[in-house]
């Protein structure tokens, strides 16, 4: 038997629902279509199933839902990124939270497998591990299921690698490649958020101090381009020839990982690969380097090489490790290797998930309508959200912009007008 909620301590209610009430704050799109969804109640009966970071942020998103007229269950994706007091006062709301900050390996999909007991028709995940414990374990959740959304780039991988094997049964809307996700969650968010759980976990000044990137995708851009308004020395190490051309062109020194780890002072990993530094890059490393990863899973940093090479470690400041080398050296790895922005930081700013949700709770809501008649592979955003949720935040802002004239509209449509 489910239980109806697990979290650390339900008396945490009241002070997440004061982090809540902050971000409602500085989420006006969500807040708009909760108004729409309060009215119409297109959501209604169906059951969402949720494996997303338990923030103040996700709570916005997840009430809404319920103000549409559904019933959640909800799980975190990460072991180390739920708050614990917003996973309380969801749960005092009716949402059936199985979430708390340091859960084991057991407990964590243990907690997935309560949501999926819930037999959801739409499922929302953020890194796949939802869909893809549903597809192996989950054989009479599969029968109810519409389809679900997906949040990260990580996620998506994974699903489009199922997609191409047959492995996928139900449509996957990525939300993560929507304009107004990628282009401003990845860059924007992931930028921001990772700097600030860096100073915040180190108290380090970045001013000056050698700063390696590895991974030009949007959330390495952000993270880059952050470290350099502080006056970090960034440095980009990338795979891919066109983003290592244009990290160059944006005026960032890019290297290999051998080279740049010989200078580096403090590295960030941010590729949705595993082994990225690894015993090699270690062994060139200097005595205090930093070690953090905002890539989805904790995989990215080898933490087996950092073991085999360590004669020892301590926690020296929360989410601090320090691994000592058997030939004196220190290095300092962040948040045990995981999502460094959502344990050792509060995540992205409520501001730019204001978009990202916008777009979960649309596609929730055009699965309802439409997702039955899809096939199973995985989709993008339609381009009608995608520029609704660009219109409202902009309406939102105070901005207005141009519109085109008949004229204008007539000579792009049109291939006779010439020199």
């Amino acid at each position: 038997m489910v239980k109806p909620y697990e979290v650390r301590d339900i008396g945490l209610a009241e002070k997440g629902r004061l982090l809540i009430e902050w971000a409602e704050m500085r989420m006006p799109v969500v807040m708009r279509i909760r108004e729409r969804f309060r009215k119409e109640e297109p959501l209604r009966g169906v059951q969402v199933g949720g494996c997303l970071h338990v923030t103040k942020e996700t709570a916005v998103l997840t009430e809404t839902l319920q103000a549409g007229g559904a019933s959640l269950a909800l799980c975190g994706s990460n072991p180390l990124s739920t708050q614990d007091e917003v996973a309380a006062a969801l749960a005092k709301g009716g949402v059936s939270v199985y979430a708390w900050r340091g859960e084991s390996n057991e407990e964590y999909y243990r907690c997935i497998r309560n949501v999926l007991a819930y037999n959801p028709e739409v499922t929302m995940d953020d890194g796949a591990d939802l869909v893809t414990t549903l597809h192996t374990e989950g054989a009479q959740a599969l029968k109810s299921l519409i389809g679900g959304t997906e949040e990260t780039t990580t996620g998506t991988k994974r699903l489009e690698a199922m997609a191409r094997s047959g492995t996928l049964k139900r449509p996957v809307i990525s939300v993560n490649d929507a304009y107004t996700k990628y282009l401003f969650d990845n860059r924007y968010g992931t930028g921001q958020s990772t700097v600030d759980a860096i100073m915040r976990a180190t108290s380090s000044l970045l001013a000056g101090r050698s700063f390696v990137v590895a991974g030009y995708g949007w959330c390495g851009r952000g993270i880059a381009m952050r470290a350099k308004g502080l006056g970090a020395n960034v440095t980009v190490a990338e795979v891919g020839p066109l983003r290592a051309l244009e990290a160059v062109m944006d005026g960032f020194k890019v290297a290999s990982l051998d080279e740049a780890a010989e200078s580096g002072e403090i590295f960030v990993t941010a590729t949705g690969n595993t082994s990225v530094v690894r015993k090699r890059h270690m062994l060139r490393m200097r005595d205090g380097a930093i070690l953090a990863n905002s890539g989805h899973f904790n995989v990215e940093i080898s933490i087996p090489d950092l073991e085999a090479l360590s004669v020892g470690k301590r926690v020296v400041r929360p989410n601090v490790e320090e691994y000592r080398l058997k030939d004196g050296r220190r290095l300092y790895l962040l948040a045990e290797g995981r999502l460094v922005n959502l344990v050792a930081a509060e995540g992205h700013p409520p501001e730019v998930m204001d978009m990202s949700f916008s777009d979960q709770a649309l596609c929730v809501e055009y699965l309802v309508k439409k997702g039955r008649g899809l096939k199973p592979r995985v989709y993008k955003v339609p381009e009608n959200i995608d520029l609704a949720v660009a219109r409202l935040k902009l309406e939102t802002m105070g901005i207005r912009i141009d519109t085109l004239t008949v004229e204008q509209k007539r000579y792009l449509s049109s291939w006779k007008l010439g020199t």
